[in-house]
């Protein structure tokens, strides 16, 4: 019985993740970490390592399906991963000053709120307009909104996909699908890492929940890459949005239940 939880648990955690980082970008930390607590009993630092260890082949094949279609900028995104890294240390260390609960809402809240803004106003920006922007400007955009971006990301400790998102497609004016496929780029390396630390930290995780969560995350993102590929930007911002709105509700609903 045990097992049979285990698989159904983390097969709609894998689903939710991968529907998520392959559609949206957003890290499967948020989906993956609070279900794993909720109906395991998973500790809390753990259940975040496993997330993060999901997320990285998750995001490795939706972004490797998003660069073959061309909806990915390597050169920039190279730029803002390495600022992303630096200045997610530093906000690391200010998240330790604020209470975690504070934290985990502000993921919450920012999931919910833009798959509303997708819905109501679609990102229909085109790539001939991307190329429009001078290549140094672009790269002096991307250190400041790397820099942004990880200290958020360090700060709240979760909600960097969705921060990347954000930031792309309304500051720097990406259309939607380089900005998914950037950001799970970018969201590739910074999972790894923040994998690797918790494991080095914490020990290794439960192994059977690790490759059940692994598998289900990545056959949901991929599934989710090739879909959006395909679909029309309207198309693409109404199921992004929803596909937002649905999971910062599911996660939230876990969080009372926490």
């Amino acid at each position: 019985m045990k097992i049979f939880i285990t698989v159904l648990v983390t097969f709609f955690a894998g689903m939710g993740a991968g529907l998520g980082t392959g559609f949206a970008g957003m890290s499967a930390a948020a989906v993956i970490s609070p279900m794993l607590i909720t109906f395991l009993g998973m500790d809390p630092y753990m259940a975040v390592g496993i997330a993060l260890a999901s997320d990285v082949l998750a995001s490795a094949v939706s972004a490797y399906t998003y660069g073959k279609k061309k909806n990915l900028d390597i050169k920039n995104g190279l730029i803002m991963m390495v600022t992303v890294l630096t200045f997610t240390v530093v906000g690391s260390y200010l998240a330790s000053l604020l209470p975690s609960a504070t934290m985990g809402s502000f993921s919450v809240i920012m999931t919910f709120l833009l798959g509303i803004k997708f819905i109501v106003r679609p990102v229909m920006t085109t790539k001939e307009a991307m190329e429009k922007v001078p290549a140094k400007k672009r790269a002096i955009q991307s250190v400041i909104c790397g820099t942004i971006i990880g200290l958020i990301c360090g700060f709240v400790g979760a909600g960097g996909g969705m921060m990347m998102l954000l930031i792309l497609t309304t500051v720097l004016g990406y259309e939607l699908k380089t900005a998914v496929g950037t950001s799970v780029f970018i969201m590739t390396f910074t999972a790894l890492t923040g994998a690797i630390s918790h494991f080095a930290i914490g020990g290794m995780p439960d192994m059977t929940v690790l490759i059940l969560c692994v598998v289900f995350t990545l056959i949901w993102a991929r599934i989710a890459a090739v879909l959006a590929n395909k679909a029309q930007p309207k198309t693409l911002n109404r199921a992004t949005g929803i596909v937002l709105v649905v999971l910062g509700i599911v996660v939230f609903v876990f969080s009372l239940i926490k």
